[in-house]
């Protein structure tokens, strides 16, 4: 080999050489500053979004699958990197002895490097593992502090495994907590809001709910503030988790308003609702409106209108949380304009119904916040007008026709027969005790009016009041009776009543005990 062709192979290879080492050594400058660079804008972006102290335990960069040269050459544009950051923790101004705003185990990203020189960056794909959201209660979010708004959009964000975590203002209280399994954003710009796709699991009662709707721009001053609107279906709801029903429910509607304060409009279907103490499934569907309040969970119902079997009712009221106690209380309000009482009796009692008609009937509910039953601390209180019954068990019609008879005289005449009665009243629950300041009942040439208590827990009886009957006493009965009680007629008649006694009901619910009164 000639000299002048063993130099050129030598300058060759010294070319190699110093390009292989130039190239080591822009890859390990671009290492060393891209890393550290990503890091920082990935600090500055989360301080500025949300106006916190950020926290990142690790970060790391995959090598783009571009040469170095051409990294270099093109200024990092189109080299696509691969970013995972681990143990991410926003707090509320550096705090440390309050939960972070946000912690996520792990983070990642893809981005392109030309964009970290640009004065406006966007972020195509971000994704967060075991996420979790701490919102403080209303009033102590002020040292939150202010600042300005990020230059960095972001495409798509993927959230797994995360948790909405409403802080209640008592530290020795449970956090409202839901549980999010998978959530997708769309276009997080800086002030707009974002789109998103979730799927949640709710805890009580337990079931699956898909949620698609907006939610933002994120208040970073009061994120409480920050609004959010969408669609819900929610799904096989177990309804068998509470102690006293059960059933199968689904759900769909939409909500709009801000994480403190929530509207909802919907429907809820149970095919299959119960009372466990009776067993008697019927069909219960609703139609809404209620108000919750995001920071404590309260809920104020609109008007829900509801149909259990045939019978239509409407509810307004309130779920509330009481400072003083750590379970809710319930306060409703129940109007039923005409109830088919065959639906409430399959509701309330096992067997078949034992009368047929339809009630008119308002009452007020109140479930105090307290730990004993709701059977103990159910307090009732209304009006109803119970029309058109009729006994569908044979031996207690019996005895009604039987006193319809005697009331108009002709206790002998078979073709007063089914008769319908009337009952209405006035009634106070509380302690388990049931007092009728009022109850009538009324069927043809008879009534009775009462008034009186009934005591649940110990099922006694204690009721007076009167029986008037249009016929006169004799005419009650037939043959030589009627002739032998002519002569008591006139002590009998009374206050315009053919027939006027005072009653008294005694006894218990099975096995009541009826007399004459002083």
């Amino acid at each position: 080999m000639s000299r002048r062709k063993k130099l050129w192979l030598g300058g060759i290879a010294v070319v190699v050489l110093l390009l292989g080492a130039g190239a080591y050594i822009a890859a390990s400058i671009l290492a060393k500053r891209f890393e550290p660079m990503l890091r920082a804008q990935t600090i500055q972006y989360l301080q500025d979004r949300f106006h916190c102290g950020v926290e990142l335990e690790a970060l790391h960069i995959d090598r783009p699958k571009m040469s170095t040269l051409q990294i270099l050459l093109r200024h990092g544009r189109g080299a696509i990197v691969a970013v995972e950051g681990d143990g991410l923790a926003m707090r509320f101004g550096g705090d440390r002895s309050r939960p972070p705003l946000f912690s996520v185990k792990k983070v990642f990203f893809t981005v392109d490097l030309g964009v970290l020189f640009e004065p406006k960056k966007s972020v195509n794909f971000v994704s967060l593992e075991g996420m979790e959201i701490n919102v403080p209660p209303k009033g102590e979010r002020a040292y939150w502090a202010g600042g300005q708004g990020s230059n960095v959009s972001i495409q798509n964000v993927q959230i797994n495994d995360a948790a909405l975590v409403l802080l209640p203002k008592d530290a020795g209280r449970k956090p409202l907590r839901f549980d999010i399994a998978s959530l997708h954003l769309q276009s997080v710009g800086a002030n707009s809001a974002m789109r998103y796709d979730a799927g949640l699991s709710i805890p009580k009662p337990p079931g699956s709910v898909k949620s698609t709707g907006n939610f933002g721009p994120w208040n970073a001053s009061e994120p409480g503030a920050t609004p959010l609107q969408g669609n819900y279906t929610f799904d096989h709801a177990d309804l068998g988790i509470f102690a006293a029903i059960a059933g199968t429910l689904s759900s769909q509607g939409t909500f709009d308003g801000s994480l403190d304060a929530v509207n909802v409009r919907g429907t809820t279907y149970v095919p299959n609702f119960e009372l466990k103490m009776a067993g008697n499934p019927l069909p219960l569907s609703t139609t809404f409106e209620a108000q919750v309040d995001g920071s404590n969970g309260n809920t104020v119902l609109q008007p829900v209108r509801a149909t259990l079997g045939h019978t239509n009712f409407t509810t307004t009221g309130a779920v509330i949380k009481h400072e003083e106690y750590s379970r809710r209380g319930i306060n409703l309000e129940v109007d039923m304009p005409n109830g088919d009482m065959r639906d409430l009796l399959r509701l309330a009692m096992k067997g078949p119904p034992f009368m047929e008609g339809f009630i008119k009937m308002k009452s007020s509910i109140v479930i105090p916040p307290l730990s004993a039953t709701v059977k103990q601390k159910l307090v009732l209180d209304g009006a109803f007008d119970l029309h058109g019954a009729k006994f569908l068990k044979s031996t207690i019609q019996n005895q009604i026709d039987q006193l319809s008879r005697r009331g108009q005289g002709q206790p002998k005449n078979d073709e007063i027969d089914a008769v319908i009665s009337r009952m209405q009243g006035s009634f106070h629950l509380e302690n388990q005790v049931m007092k009728f300041r009022s109850l009538a009942f009324e069927v043809p040439g008879a009534a009775v009016s009462i008034a009186g208590v009934y005591d649940l827990g110990h099922d006694t009886l204690d009721f007076h009041g009167a029986l008037q009957l249009d016929a006169k006493l004799s005419q009650t009965v037939t043959g030589w009776k009627r002739w032998l009680l002519k002569a008591a007629d006139p002590f009998f008649a009374k206050n315009g009543a053919g027939t006027f006694v005072k009653i008294k009901i005694e006894g218990d619910a099975h096995h009541p005990k009826f007399g004459l009164d002083r």
